[in-house]
């Protein structure tokens, strides 16, 4: 396959929203849609025989939930992008997809154009969450951060380095080319950070650290 094209899974259970999704991402000549599922048991087969780069998942799924594919998915192969895309907006379901370990949270009713962009920003290693949801995850970790010590000061100088990039949306390549580090070596600066600070998401530390003023403005 061409190395500059990004291979998709797409998973939602009403067949008609699923063309239409597909349909939308062949409009990006750089996009190959691999597969699609309506459940459970398809979802996990195809992404274990296509690993895609990236899956598009949706959240209510009949007969088992998205968030029990995400799991599914985060299990076999913990590092595979998986995004939500649903039409929930509750802030619960939010936080549920993002804790189990979703690299964003899109919804349905987001504009085409718009909804190509943040995809093109999620094959390139960035958390992709809806705008109207930001505040609402900001919200939720706020509420939840009452009574829970965070300190950046925990961290080591390239924690809080690797952090700052995090918090403006890099994946872990570009952290690596710009700090001159290795990857494994930012996924085991990434893994010691959440632990010090109480997060069980790299999307919750990207929203909090965002929301600290510690976006890096490197690219």
């Amino acid at each position: 396959m061409n190395e500059n094209r990004h291979t998709i899974l797409v998973v939602d259970d009403h067949p008609l929203f699923r063309k239409g999704v597909i349909q939308l991402l062949a409009l990006e000549p750089r996009f190959e849609v691999v597969g699609e599922a309506g459940d459970f048991a398809s979802a996990v087969r195809l992404a274990k025989e296509k690993e895609p780069d990236l899956t598009l998942l949706d959240l209510n799924l009949k007969g088992s939930g998205g968030l029990e594919i995400l799991a599914a998915l985060k299990e076999e192969d913990p590092s595979q992008r998986v995004v939500m895309l649903t039409v929930s907006d509750a802030p619960e379901d939010l936080m549920a997809a993002i804790r189990a370990g979703a690299d964003g949270y899109l919804l349905k009713d987001t504009e085409p154009e718009e909804l190509l962009e943040r995809v093109r920003g999620a094959l390139e290693g960035r958390t992709v969450i809806s705008d109207a949801l930001t505040a609402a995850l900001a919200d939720a970790l706020r509420d939840e951060a009452r009574g829970v010590r965070r300190d950046v000061r925990d961290l080591t100088d390239r924690e809080l380095a690797v952090l700052r990039c995090v918090a403006g949306g890099q994946s872990n390549k570009v952290i690596a080319r710009n700090l001159s580090i290795t990857e494994g070596t930012v996924k085991v600066h990434v893994k010691h950070l959440l632990k010090k600070l109480g997060f069980r998401s790299r999307v919750e530390a990207a929203v909090w650290a965002s929301e600290q003023g510690l976006r890096s403005a490197v690219a």
